[in-house]
């Protein structure tokens, strides 16, 4: 019976010690039971119901020690269900179909972390056979054994083996596997009794070794190894080899070049999976990770067509980064493969590949995870690698050239390019867009400005290309109905009889710029970022072009005055239509001065306080940062900065300018085209509107929330140069207090 007790303790058992599962109630009979079936809740070893030279207090010993058995038995199944690693030579499989599996989800489920722990259990239950072997030798050598010596030797497992029992039916139960199981280990570990937990943590050691692991897959070679999904970064391509079949989704990723699949992977290749993320490892943590391994791949795939514009620059990089020394390599883009090698090798040398490995090796061999250290050595990987990455953009793919780039013609800096384009284009804008020809109609016109003003050592303007959005549903009509105009062969503009079948004159204000971005580039400038520029541009052109009608709507008035007064000089009748002409319009001047003052002011703030002070602190932040994603940070607060200091995210604002700005193209046009009386009372209309409208936008800036907040500190100055007489100030208080009927244009006098 001894025996028979000693081999239940190791999970068999026979005709004394039963397992009530296994037995049949019709025979009797014992089935053994199979590799798959499911944990039992409860224990399920007893002593035989026949046997009867046992005493009652026996039998409950006996029982009680037997369970240890079942513990034994259940924990070495579950064990070797998670060790099991005959799926990968399945005779009945061909790779294909495998691999065809693996892309689906269909392969049967397994879990890497899961076989880990399960080797944390061997070590367990090797320690539980060696006790019971011990027994064994113990009670073979008393000359009198008792059953005592069992419980005198094996008491320190009832500590262990049934919360390790509990431990894996929760597993089972609720089917957790990767960052889960971390996760569940480490609540676990927080007990009273020293034993299970060190026990506990060993197996949590167990699972953060396959963690590590991945973790340097990632971080020292950019490469993602998680084929059962349980890591806590995961790949885009999961989710669409969900929805995608095998060969449809290996074709989508041969269409792809390099550089497009080394963007993807950095824009939407990655992500980080919040499922499998452990409750201990904080999101700032995990996002330097992302970070980390992302870079990673990006310095060890290079674009094939990158190269080092030459060898100074690449000098500079060695005096900036004396790391570097010793990497130099005379790079021929003969042979692809291996320069991408090459390149690699020197945007992320081998010697830093190393110390990041031999960071996570130690953290490996700790016995204990210790979560300062854990987050010191993820921000040292991060900062090693967001240094090799500032290096690649900044100083080898000349950043600063293309931001500066970026400023010339999306923030206007070439004020006289864009005033020759605007010259040069100024009758083709007085008629509406056509929806098929617009942007070749306004290639004409750019290329003329382009060979006036741009040098030939401009090298990017050759990035520079204009575009016109579609027409139709995406252009919105104007609130304020412009003239629908045509040129005849005079210059003379004249009403357009089929401007219904048009479309408005706003419809210029869609004209766009694109800028062409190679790689690495695409990492820093990406196409949200080039949307924000954008949105500045169209801002600032529509700002630019009331402004020059402004001007032009002078020069054609003291042109018309001159022929006038020819006219009249040589008209021998004297007649007093000229005189007259000029009387009625004199008012209009004033109204004309008050707009070009107030655009004029405007473009200012915009272009000296707002674009070069913020310019400023952007090239102060690159000459004194090295650190990638401190850059990113840094251009995100200065595209901020436009858009909230030229009022672009105040919805109230934005639209005030945009009727102020319309209002005067609108009055250029209509006291250039016509002189009879109904357009000058629809010239007193537009004074009228445009009095109530930079009232308003006076009376807004100058509110506290704006004139008294951070948000526009060089606010009170624009505010000061508009009322540097009090004149805006006291119109705004008239118009808040007082309701008058119109006013007439003499009051603009």
């Amino acid at each position: 019976m001894l025996h028979e007790l000693l081999l239940a303790l190791l999970g068999y058992t026979g005709d004394l010690i039963i397992d009530v599962r296994e037995q049949q109630e019709q025979s009797g009979a014992q089935i053994p039971l199979s590799p798959d079936a499911p944990i039992s809740r409860e224990p399920t070893f007893k002593l035989a119901p026949d046997v009867s030279f046992v005493q009652p207090s026996e039998r409950d010993v006996i029982e009680r020690i037997i369970t240890l058995g079942f513990y034994y038995r259940e924990l070495d199944r579950f064990a070797a269900k998670s060790r099991n690693l005959s799926w990968i030579r399945s005779p009945d499989e061909s790779p294909l179909l495998r691999t065809s599996q693996l892309l689906k989800g269909k392969a049967s489920k397994q879990s890497v972390y899961r076989r880990a722990i399960a080797n944390g259990i061997v070590e367990v239950l090797s320690v539980y056979r060696s006790a019971v072997l011990h027994i064994e030798q113990k009670l073979l050598s008393d000359s009198l054994p008792i059953v005592a010596t069992l419980t005198q030797g094996l008491n320190k497992f009832f500590v262990l083996l049934p919360p390790l029992f509990e431990l894996i039916l929760e597993i089972e139960r609720d089917s957790i596997y990767g960052g889960k199981l971390l996760n569940l280990l480490h609540k676990h570990c927080h007990c009273g009794v020293p034993e299970l937990q060190t026990c506990i943590q060993r197996l949590l050691w167990h699972g953060h070794q396959v963690m590590y692991n991945q973790l340097a897959s990632w971080v020292v070679y950019g490469i993602l190894h998680d084929p059962y999904k349980e890591f806590y970064i995961s790949s885009q391509d999961d989710k669409d080899s969900e929805q995608e079949s095998a060969p449809h989704l290996l074709e989508k990723l041969t269409r792809l070049s390099v550089a497009d699949t080394s963007l993807n992977d950095w824009h939407l290749g990655f992500h980080i999976s919040l499922d499998m993320l452990p409750e201990y490892i904080t999101m700032h943590v995990v996002e330097s990770i992302l970070f980390a391994g992302k870079a990673v791949r990006v310095l060890r795939n290079p674009s094939p067509g990158f190269q080092c514009k030459d060898d100074s620059s690449h000098q500079q990089i060695q005096r900036g980064f004396p790391r570097t020394q010793g990497y130099t390599t005379t790079i021929s883009f003969q042979n692809n493969s291996l320069d991408n090698t090459l390149i690699g090798e020197d945007l992320l040398p081998q010697t830093e590949a190393d110390k990041i490995e031999s960071m996570l090796q130690d953290l490996k061999e700790s016995s204990e995870f210790h979560k300062r250290s854990f987050e010191n050595a993820i921000d040292t990987i991060k900062a090693v690698a967001a240094s090799h990455l500032w290096q690649l953009v900044v100083v080898r793919a000349d950043l600063n050239g293309h931001l500066k780039a970026l400023k010339d013609y999306f923030l206007l800096e070439k004020g006289d390019f864009f005033q020759s384009f605007l010259e040069e284009s100024r009758q083709l804008m007085r008629l509406p867009p056509r929806q098929s020809t617009a942007e070749a109609d306004l290639m004409v016109p750019f290329q003329l400005a382009a060979l006036k003003t741009i040098g030939e050592e401009d090298r990017y303007f050759s990035r520079v290309s204009l575009r016109m959005p579609s027409f139709g549903i995406a252009l919105k009509p104007s609130p304020v109905d412009l003239p629908k105009v045509k040129v005849n062969k005079d210059g003379d503009s004249v009403g357009h009889p089929d401007a219904s079948l048009e479309v408005s004159l706003d419809g210029w204000d869609g004209i766009s710029l694109e800028y062409s971005i190679d790689w690495p580039l695409q990492l820093f400038v990406t196409p949200e970022v080039l949307s924000k520029y954008q949105r500045i541009f169209q801002y600032l052109l529509r700002l630019k072009r009331t402004q020059m009608e402004l001007e032009k709507s002078w020069a054609f008035a003291m042109h018309q005055d001159h022929i006038d007064f020819v006219k009249l000089r040589n008209d021998s009748r004297k007649s007093s239509v000229p005189q007259h002409r000029r009387q009625h319009l004199r008012p209009m001047w004033h109204v004309r001065e008050h707009m070009a003052f107030l655009v004029r002011n405007l473009q200012f703030y915009i272009q000296v306080d707002v674009i070069e002070s913020q310019w400023n602190v952007l090239q102060s932040h690159i000459q004194n940062s090295q650190d990638f994603t401190e850059l990113v940070g840094f251009h995100q607060e200065y595209l901020a900065a436009l858009i909230s200091q030229s009022f672009l995210d105040i919805g109230s604002v934005s639209r005030i300018l945009d009727g102020i700005m319309k209002l005067c193209l609108q009055f250029c046009w209509k006291i250039e085209n016509d002189e009879s009386n109904r357009t000058t009372s629809e010239l007193e209309h537009i004074a009228e509107e445009f009095n109530k409208k930079s009232n308003s936008l006076y009376t807004i800036l100058r509110s506290s929330r704006l004139a008294g907040s951070q948000r526009a500190p060089f606010l009170r100055q624009f505010l000061l140069r508009l009322n540097f007489n009090s004149f805006f100030e006291a119109t705004a208080r008239g118009v808040l207090n007082v309701v008058n009927p119109r006013p007439s244009v003499s009051v603009l006098q």
